[in-house]
């Protein structure tokens, strides 16, 4: 099995769609632009606000950067909580630390939102590390996410006494899992393999052009990938 785990959130641990397209299209009509329809809103499950503010809506960076102030706004009060745990997903991540593995939460969103929403479902005591973006812009992409949740994990071991692997046997010894494309390429570029996850929301085949290592269609079987023998 893997000794160190990293987890995407949105969309790998809990379903946000509610929260984060309720936020997406509240910052859209601020901006002068209106979205009835949610199901449109998906998108934004995943990537860096700023990035898809842009991207789909065309968007100059001082306005998606106004764009994203907004998303805030709503997100901090109310958005946080539209939002529901994947079924089997705390007992899962039970049995994980009953195995000895560390886990770890690497995500795009700020992680102040990550620690709340950690805490609001009454897992935050699973991991050793909640690593998410930073509300002045820092830690923008999923490569320096997942790095920078490796790095607090080794500060973690170091202080108990043991090593995390810091050459290329760490690709032996950890994983990513996430539901989108950005998890898998930036778990690649730190020479991490990635356990896609098709009940979150990437596009078909997404996970597959991006070069998962495997792909889990339920909770179940992605506790039985994370305990395997590898």
């Amino acid at each position: 099995m893997f000794q160190y785990i990293l987890f995407d959130l949105d969309g790998t641990l809990t379903d946000p769609k509610p929260g984060i397209t309720g936020c997406v299209q509240y910052a859209l009509h601020e901006m002068g632009i209106e979205e009835p329809d949610l199901d449109k809103l998906e998108v934004f499950i995943g990537p860096p606000l700023m990035d898809s503010f842009m991207e789909f809506y065309g968007m100059e960076r001082q306005m998606a950067e106004r764009a994203v102030e907004k998303y805030r706004e709503r997100f901090a009060v109310t958005g946080i909580y539209e939002n529901e745990l994947y079924p089997g997903m705390k007992e899962m991540l039970a049995a994980l630390k009953e195995a000895g593995c560390h886990l770890a939460v690497a995500s795009s969103k700020p992680e102040p939102f990550v620690k709340r929403i950690l805490e609001h479902f009454g897992i935050a005591e699973y991991f050793d590390v909640a690593v998410g973006s930073g509300l002045d812009g820092s830690l923008a992409q999923k490569e320096d996410v997942v790095r920078e949740a490796l790095r607090r994990l080794g500060e973690q071991m170091d202080a108990a006494g043991s090593a995390l692997p810091q050459d290329d046997s760490i690709g032996k010894a950890a994983v990513m899992v996430g539901d989108r494309k950005f998890d898998v390429i930036g778990a690649r570029a730190l020479g991490l393999r990635c356990v896609g996850v098709s009940f979150g929301y990437a596009q078909p085949g997404e996970l597959e052009e991006a070069g998962a290592w495997r792909i889990a269609q339920n909770v179940e079987t992605l506790g039985r990938i994370l305990l395997e023998e590898v």
